[in-house]
């Protein structure tokens, strides 16, 4: 059975890729809020939108008036192109709300790009990237399957991580012809009908008097850079203690989500 799987991978870019990624995803923003704004106008002079094809007839010549566009790989903003046309088009469909403008100050910053003549490929402990070149990563696993697509992401932490989407052959699991009823609840994360308890993980409780502390220095900071006038952006002590904050936010989510893959995972092979 043929399937589109996605692998996650962190990366270790070096100072400059950092860079280049970080102007990606400016250029990818710009494109998308650029076009979001005339695709708006028209739909409140016509009732209708643009379509692809011409915005991305466009986004050439706009190329030519921003010469610094052509510096970043230009997948990327077709992508970005792409996800605002089918944003509108599920936005027609009424199975959205309109799309709003990306800030640069959204917590998560990404950019997608495509595969296209084999301009993405794992090569040992490093991924090629378009305009990016070889980037190392954690490969915990091999990656099955042709790659379809990768997003380069960014998070509040400042780490950065790759999402591969591949189109990859699986085989379903062999049916255990049982079946087990779950009851979640406030005490116990979960009760089974065979009469297993699964206890709730603690890991939240134990980080919450460290993410208050730490939050409460956060809080500091930014009301000094208020009293000094400073931009928060700008408040380097600020922005350091918010990756800080974000990192403890960051490690009691992996926790989570490994607890639960586990405890999900065991339910559905047995």
């Amino acid at each position: 059975m043929l399937i589109n799987k996605a692998y996650k991978f962190r990366l270790y870019p070096t100072k400059e890729q950092e860079i280049f990624i970080a102007k990606t995803i400016g250029c990818s923003r710009f494109v998308f809020n650029r076009f979001l704004g005339q695709w708006n106008d028209t739909y409140q002079e016509t009732g209708k939108g643009l379509t692809y094809n011409a915005c991305s007839a466009e986004l050439t010549q706009l190329k030519k008036e921003f010469i610094w566009l052509k510096e970043v790989d230009s997948i990327a903003l077709q992508s970005s192109l792409k996800n605002l046309a089918d944003s509108f088009t599920r936005f027609f469909k009424k199975q959205n709300k309109a799309p709003r403008f990306k800030s640069k100050k959204n917590q998560v910053q990404s950019y997608t790009t495509k595969e296209t003549n084999h301009n993405i490929a794992i090569v040992d402990n490093k991924i090629k990237l378009p305009k990016l070149g070889y980037v190392r990563l954690a490969k915990s696993r091999e990656v099955e399957g042709r790659i379809l697509s990768a997003t380069v992401r960014r998070n509040p932490s400042g780490k950065f991580f790759v999402s591969i989407v591949v189109k990859t052959d699986v085989q379903p699991l062999k049916k255990t012809e049982s079946s087990i009823g779950i009851d979640l609840g406030i005490k116990d994360f979960a009760v089974l009908s065979d009469g297993r308890k699964i206890d709730n993980n603690k890991f939240t409780c134990k980080m919450e008097k460290r993410l208050k502390r730490e939050q409460r220095k956060l809080s500091r900071r930014a009301l000094n850079a208020k009293n000094n006038g400073m931009n928060l952006l700008d408040a380097k002590n600020y922005q350091k203690q918010k990756r800080r904050v974000a990192r403890l936010h960051e490690r009691v989510m992996n926790q989570r989500d490994d607890f639960l893959h586990k405890l999900s995972t065991d339910i559905i092979k047995n």
